[in-house]
């Protein structure tokens, strides 16, 4: 047996290598990151532009629409990025951010289990965006559409409620299975 001990060293050491192979994904959402915000501003420009510039001036309706789309794009880089650093982190490497003043605040209690959830309610939150905007434009969506976008965010919904239900009653076997410490033995 333990004249497979290094051929199972270096087996194990390939495999926490492999971690590494997710950081080209993690560059590629930034890269991705990048046409958001390109996105973003060109949107702005053209609220601008129609608000001040325009010679047909734009309604409170049309505005809002546009609005909800800047705060859905905004919403979608919150997404990538806390997929980027909570998974950069929590799947590669530590970050090594210790006593930075601009480390978020949730990085420093990031899991897997943590990520699910926020991750989920940033879904839930651009789910909520796009039914705003539906809701307000309902004169030009067909029924059909406006139907189909409500079921599918009442599953991101209880898709959420699930996830954060299974990790409530991980946390607390877990917890469970922990001796206390005043616990004789």
């Amino acid at each position: 047996m333990s004249s497979f001990k290094p051929t199972i060293d270096r087996l194990e050491t390939f495999i926490f290598w492999s971690r590494w192979l997710q950081a080209p994904l993690y560059l590629g959402l930034i890269i991705a990151q990048c046409a958001y915000v390109y996105l973003f501003m060109l949107e702005l420009w053209h609220l601008i532009h129609n608000l001040f510039f325009s010679s047909t001036r734009i309604t409170e309706t049309e505005v809002m629409l546009v609005v909800l789309g800047l705060i859905d794009v905004v919403m979608i880089a919150n997404l990538l990025i806390m997929v980027i650093i909570g998974g950069y982190e929590t799947f590669v490497s530590r970050l090594d951010l210790e006593g930075h003043p601009d480390q978020p605040e949730w990085l420093s209690h990031v899991n897997a289990g943590v990520l699910k959830i926020k991750l989920s309610t940033a879904i839930i939150g651009i789910s909520s965006i796009h039914l705003l905007k539906t809701f307000i434009n309902a004169e030009n969506m067909s029924e059909h559409t406006i139907k189909w976008q409500v079921v599918i965010h009442t599953v991101f919904l209880l898709s959420a409620l699930a996830m954060a239900w299974v990790d409530r009653l991980m946390t607390t076997t877990v917890t469970l299975s922990k001796p206390s410490h005043g616990a004789r033995h």
